[in-house]
């Protein structure tokens, strides 16, 4: 009886595969955004005079923010966890949302479609591993 609980305990906090390599992925792209923030930050944020007071500041402050998500990212995955990775998820969604009114006001559409589908898809994973808990 205790093992047959402890199968089924053990088989409601197994996380897939698929949900592993897509928190993975999410925390290699946070990290090399952060990576290529730090090492050249012309190519990642193009329309921002780089020469500005303070602009290398608040890029530095972008990257650290980044590697800080990809980093719970890649723990939370480490560990298999499902409120870490709900947690990191949430925390995505938020960014995006932020991100999505951010490109509304500036009227950004390629912007707009890519904090869309990213809060889509962070959406579908909050909800993929709540399902689980």
């Amino acid at each position: 009886m205790e093992l047959e609980h402890a199968s089924i305990q053990k088989k409601e906090t197994t996380l897939p595969k698929w949900i592993l390599i897509i928190s993975g992925l999410f925390a290699l792209m946070e990290i090399l955004v952060s990576v290529s923030m730090c090492i050249s930050p012309e190519s990642t944020i193009e329309n921002v005079d780089h020469q500005a007071k303070g602009v290398d500041f608040l890029i530095q402050m972008w990257a650290s923010r980044q590697f800080a998500l990809g980093f719970i990212f890649a723990f939370a995955t480490y560990k298999k966890s499902i409120p870490m990775l709900t947690i990191a998820y949430i925390f995505l969604l938020v960014m995006f949302v932020g991100d999505l009114f951010i490109a509304i006001t500036q009227k950004e559409n390629s912007m707009i479609v890519a904090s869309l589908v990213m809060c889509m898809i962070s959406s579908a994973m909050i909800f993929v591993l709540n399902k689980r808990k």
